[in-house]
């Protein structure tokens, strides 16, 4: 099938932030496995993630996980990264490493535990303002194991009131987007288990206030294009952290284990208008590479975000609201299915070389001698890992 490149404009301004722990060791819960060239600082993480938007052009900017990411100079890192043609993008927090949060965190009903949580929020967005970041993200480990083991009304109460001191530091131009989980760490409730109870408590924070949806971070079988759906209609959908599970919150790359579920849900953020830059929905990954080398894990990420969106692309929307309208069930679903079998590989190759980039940035990189450089490079020092 002939592509028109018209068609694939919008992938021009299509942006997948890469974050900053994909770079460094990760594994299982039993042992986490070493690599040879693995980044022994933030400076090196940035300089690998550099890489993948060479490569690629879909991946300008790097999230940071504060205080695995923490340095004594911001503006400087900043510079760095903006010398190698990146932005230093999403700040996390960090708030389920700490022996003070073993019982929870912003939803403690410890007053002091909470003061802690709080002033780490309010420490990162000091550091969005000197590296330029827009978004807080706040994933919270907070919840319980055992009915009757805390008191889960008044855990709602004191999360809103910790969310709403947080809020009203956030600068004009800066954002907070709350994140859930269904369950892990705490396995009887999270406090902030669903797309709904994020919602309720960013709804009544404010505009700036926003929901993150984590495509791991659901019960099996849930629809989460429905979510997405449902969140852009309400004008509260901040940002996306793509991974692809088989199980539960398994961190794989995107796409991996249902590349039809991907394409589903990028053909709802292009129904709601989630792909226009100006809609401000961010589009990240957070993944971990466990087994395999982490810049071809995440350029392989990125492409396979930017495969789905170019098939969202060439859904036939008149012909298929036409169907929808006629309540034509097989003609609805052979529209849709039509565009997701279409292969844009082809295409997505030659768009890149019109752009100057390699047609195949995967092998690009493999070509390139950078991981045997790096590992000659950085033999020594303690290697950047999870939680470091």
């Amino acid at each position: 099938m002939d592509i028109d490149q018209q068609t694939l404009a919008p992938l021009d301004h299509l942006a997948i932030e890469v974050p900053s722990w994909a770079y460094g060791n990760s594994g299982t819960r039993f042992r986490v496995f070493g690599s040879p060239g693995t980044p022994r600082t933030v400076q090196e993480k940035i300089a690998d993630a550099a890489q993948v938007h060479a490569l690629t052009g879909l991946s300008p900017s790097i999230a940071l996980h504060i205080p695995w990411d923490k340095v004594d100079d911001y503006a400087a890192l900043r510079a760095f990264a903006e010398d190698l043609g990146l932005r230093l993008g999403t700040v996390n927090s960090n708030t389920f490493q700490d022996e003070a949060y073993k019982f929870g965190s912003l939803a403690s009903l410890d007053a002091a535990v909470r003061r802690k949580a709080i002033d780490h929020h309010l420490e990162c967005l000091e550091i969005m303002a000197a590296t330029g970041s827009r978004d807080l993200k706040i994933w919270l480990a907070d919840g319980t194991n055992y009915p009757g083991q805390s008191d889960l009304r008044r855990r709602q109460d004191v999360l809103a009131s910790s969310l709403a001191e947080i809020y009203a530091q956030v600068g004009d131009e800066q954002r907070m987007v709350l994140e859930y989980k269904f369950f892990e760490p705490a396995f009887y409730h999270m406090d902030v288990p669903d797309w709904g109870t994020s919602y309720v408590h960013v709804a009544a924070l404010g505009e700036r206030a926003l929901v993150c949806l984590d495509t791991g971070h659901h019960a099996p079988g849930t629809n989460i294009e429905f979510i997405v759906a449902q969140l852009l209609r309400l004008g509260k959908l901040g940002s996306f952290d793509f991974n692809s599970r088989f199980y539960a919150d398994d961190d794989l790359i995107v796409g991996a284990a249902d590349p039809f579920q991907l394409f589903r849900i990028i053909v709802e953020v292009a129904r709601g208008g989630g792909l226009d830059p100006a809609n401000g929905v961010a589009l990240m990954l957070d993944q971990c590479h466990n087994i395999e080398d982490k810049i071809p894990g995440q350029i392989r990420s990125v492409l396979n975000v930017q495969e789905m969106v170019a098939r969202a692309l060439l859904l036939d929307r008149p012909a298929l609201d036409a169907a929808q309208e006629a309540n034509d069930v097989l003609g609805a679903n052979a529209v849709f299915m039509d565009a997701f079998y279409t292969d844009v590989r082809p295409a997505l190759a030659a768009w890149r070389q019109e752009r100057g980039l390699p047609a195949d940035p995967m092998a690009a990189f493999a070509g390139s001698g950078y991981l045997q450089r790096v590992a000659d490079e950085r033999a020594g020092g303690a290697q950047a890992g999870w939680g470091a």
